[in-house]
Formats: structure tokens, C-alpha cells, sequence
């Protein structure tokens, strides 16, 4: 077996790690919580599902697809930081970048330079596939915390006004949910689920 092949399934055995990773959102049922690989596999197929109503041009999902594949790898290390946890999210970049050097080290060169550029893309959100990436990726959570009944939102104390910070990428990327997006916090709001602000 060559180094470059061992390298590589070392970084799937690594990669495995991920169904492990537990995050603040439950699953759909509400009877445990999500972990990054289901989040990741349904990032994925919510990106596709939706491309329909991508509001930006030029947007390409086959990369789309990639990102929502490596978005989360460096929480492998990192672990997962709950997007509304500030004081978490202080150090997060520091500890994802630690991560990813460790993790992208693992694979040949070439394919750890791809891997890290759309990790880092993602992140950046600046282009208009990470944009849309990053829309999905926070749809994804917002639809499975509606469907759990606002479990994370309640228990959390999270807010209105963070909600629909966090959900900005949808505006320009997902305009078609943006109705959905509100009604679903102005009944959340009635529901005692979020706080209004």
C-alpha cells in the first residue's frame, strides 16, 4: 500500500470521529441530539433539494456539496461550538484552525490544500458558493430546531433578533424561505419558545 493511500484511509478512519461530535440541535423527533455527520449528510442533501431557489448566480452545487462534506471535519478536534454561544465563539477560530492543520495533515499534500481551501471558503463566506453554502447550512439547523418543536431555541434562551442574525445568508441565498424563516420565529415567539427582543 502506498503512503499516499494509507494517508488517506487514515483520514477516514479520523473522519469517522465525526458521528460522534454531538450538537445543541436534536434530530427531527426530538428524541436525541444531531451529530455532525447527520448534520453534514443533511447539509448536503438540503443544498440539493433546495438549489431550485438559489437566489445567487453562478452558484456551483457540486462544490456546494464538497463544502457541506468538510464544513464541520475540523469540530473533529475543535468540537462543536454552539452557534449561539458567545463566549464559545471567542475562541473558535483559533481552535479550528489547530484542528485543521492536524486533520488536513493526514491526507497527501494536494488534497489536503483542496480540502482546507473549501473549509476555509465555507468559513469566509465571501463567494457565491459559500454564501449559498452557508445559508443551507443554517437552514438546515432552523428547519430541524422548528421540527423538534424549538427544543434548542427554548432551552437556550435564544432570541429573535439572534435568529434572524444568524439567518441573513437566507435573505440573499434562500429568498423563497424568507417568509417561512419569520413566520416560523413569530410563532415561536407566540409559542413562548423564543424570547421576543
Amino acid at each position: 500500500m502506498t503512503d499516499k493511500l494509507t494517508g488517506q484511509l487514515n483520514f477516514l478512519a479520523e473522519a469517522d470521529k465525526m458521528k460522534s461530535i454531538l450538537r445543541q440541535t436534536r434530530i427531527a423527533d426530538c428524541s436525541r441530539q444531531e451529530n455532525d455527520a447527520e448534520h453534514s449528510w443533511h447539509f448536503a442533501l438540503t443544498a440539493l433539494t433546495l438549489f431550485e431557489y438559489c437566489g445567487i448566480e453562478g452558484v456551483d452545487i457540486d462544490r456546494v456539496i464538497n463544502m457541506a462534506l468538510v464544513h464541520d471535519l475540523v469540530e473533529i478536534y475543535a468540537g462543536d461550538t454552539f452557534a449561539y454561544d458567545e463566549k464559545g465563539n471567542e475562541n473558535k477560530e483559533e481552535r479550528e484552525n489547530e484542528s485543521a492543520d492536524k486533520l488536513f495533515s493526514l491526507l497527501p499534500k494536494k488534497q489536503a490544500a483542496e480540502f482546507r481551501s473549501l473549509w476555509e471558503e465555507f468559513d469566509r463566506m465571501e463567494t457565491p458558493d459559500a454564501i449559498y453554502a452557508s445559508a443551507v447550512d443554517r437552514f438546515q439547523s432552523f428547519h430541524n430546531i422548528y421540527l423538534s418543536g424549538g427544543y434548542t431555541w427554548k432551552k437556550h434562551k435564544v432570541t429573535a433578533d439572534k435568529i434572524y442574525k444568524r439567518m441573513e445568508p437566507a435573505k440573499i441565498a434562500l429568498p423563497a424561505l424568507w417568509d417561512f424563516i419569520e413566520r416560523t420565529v413569530n410563532d415561536e415567539i407566540k409559542n413562548g419558545t423564543v424570547i421576543h427582543s
